[in-house]
């Protein structure tokens, strides 16, 4: 049985993506947060088609987990980089913009992606 905070989530994941959507020259970057790792792809909503995606599943070092997020922005700002993409479309899938979120958009930020 879904909680309250899971069905408010999802509320605002809906509202978010009924205004949004990725193109092959502006794809959609989504970050989703479990409760140990995080996860972020480029999506091509036109064509159903994810174009790059990273997380720190693999990742062995000891630090926090907003430093890995921060991290995984600045690698999926790299893949994007080689596929030629400078622009993207920011998904935060129905999260709060602080935390692990805020982590993964501004190491994006810094890899050199605009929103």
């Amino acid at each position: 049985m879904p909680t309250r905070k899971t069905s408010l989530r999802k509320k605002r994941h809906n509202k978010i993506r009924s205004k949004i959507k990725g193109t092959k020259n502006r794809p959609r970057l989504v970050v989703y947060r479990s409760l140990i790792y995080t996860y972020s792809q480029l999506i091509d909503d036109e064509n159903n088609v994810v174009i790059a995606a990273t997380s720190d599943i693999k990742s062995k070092e000891k630090s926090s987990k907003i430093d890995k997020a921060k991290k995984i922005g600045t690698d999926i700002a790299k893949k994007a980089q080689e596929k030629k993409i400078a622009e993207i479309v920011f998904d935060r899938n129905g999260y709060k913009y602080h935390g692990r979120v805020k982590a993964v958009a501004e190491g994006a930020r810094e890899g050199g992606l605009k929103f």
